[in-house]
């Protein structure tokens, strides 16, 4: 079982706290529960292969740590429920949850080819499961007055790597963050959003990469782009950032989406529309069709 870093247990204040950790048996989860476990925080993990989050469990109690597993899709009406409620059964106690719950867009798949029932998967393994995770983890955190919120977006939803189930999902799982970061501020509650870059089942087989490349021979991925998303560094180098915004020293880091890949940490800007053109209303027409041609369709505002 890998640490997932340099702290010592308790070392950035995680020793004695309690997790609860969505998608917690393959790829970025995985290594997110078994970092959690090196710090000292007992987990409660999750996932869909009832096979899949015993060996887990197993694997972290082999190496000395605090485990339990709920089955069940995150997605799902009362999975995250059942979450909280064996981690306040369990362990006494509820301090971090994580998200890290998804499935891939079916191969090939675009806005135009997509069928509306696997659209609403991608919504339901990646939006609601966040949603279901905050709303019923952060009922207890506001009660408690203290609590992190990690959830994970994608580099997709910027639109780069094509598909619409999965992008569209996870760009609201960024707004979701940010307006629960809002909300829950005054609590003490902390939300944040972390875009992974890593290799998953979601990131390699022959339907991945012939999808990067397609992306590439279209010219929406650039070459160094092409050549990141298909050789990704493993899971192991993103956890340690869920791990950190979980942790005290992350206690005044909140509503940020961050971006991490192998040796690569960035961090989002608040979006902000830049300006093109004002006229006050009062006194003023609409904007003519003529007139928005000249400022959106012409050269660039001064």
């Amino acid at each position: 079982m890998t640490s997932g870093g340099g702290w010592s247990p308790g070392g950035a204040g995680l020793g004695g706290r309690v997790a609860v950790v969505a998608g917690a048996t393959r790829g970025i989860g995985l290594a997110v529960s078994y970092a959690l476990a090196g710090q000292g925080v007992s987990v409660v993990v999750n996932g869909r292969d009832g096979q899949a989050v015993d060996d887990t469990v197993a694997e972290i109690r082999g190496g000395g740590g605090y485990a339990v597993g709920v089955r069940g899709s995150a997605g799902d009406d009362g999975v995250a429920q059942a979450m909280v409620e064996t981690a306040l059964a369990e362990f006494g106690a509820l301090d971090i949850a994580i998200n890290c719950a998804g499935i891939a867009e079916p191969p090939g798949s675009t806005v135009l080819t997509i069928a509306s029932g696997e659209f609403r998967q991608q919504i339901d393994a990646h939006l609601m499961s966040a949603f279901h995770l905050l709303q019923v983890a952060g009922r207890v955190f506001v009660e408690q007055g203290s609590g992190s919120v990690v959830l994970t977006g994608s580099a997709a939803s910027l639109g780069m790597f094509g598909g619409s189930g999965y992008p569209a999902a996870k760009g609201g799982v960024n707004a979701l963050a940010l307006a629960a970061a809002a909300d829950l501020r005054d609590h003490h509650v902390r939300v944040n959003v972390v875009m992974p870059g890593a290799k998953s089942r979601l990131s390699s087989g022959d339907d991945y990469v012939a999808h990067i490349e397609g992306l590439h021979r279209r010219g929406i991925l650039d070459a160094p782009t092409r050549d990141a998303a298909l050789d990704p560094a493993p899971p192991e180098y993103v956890a340690p950032l869920y791990v950190f915004l979980a942790s005290d020293a992350a206690e005044h880091i909140t509503g940020e989406i961050f971006s991490a890949a192998g040796g690569f940490i960035g961090r989002f800007e608040s979006q902000q529309a830049s300006f093109v053109a004002y006229r006050d209303h009062k006194g003023t027409s609409p904007y003519s069709l003529d007139e928005l041609a000249g400022i959106l369709a012409g050269p660039a505002a001064p």
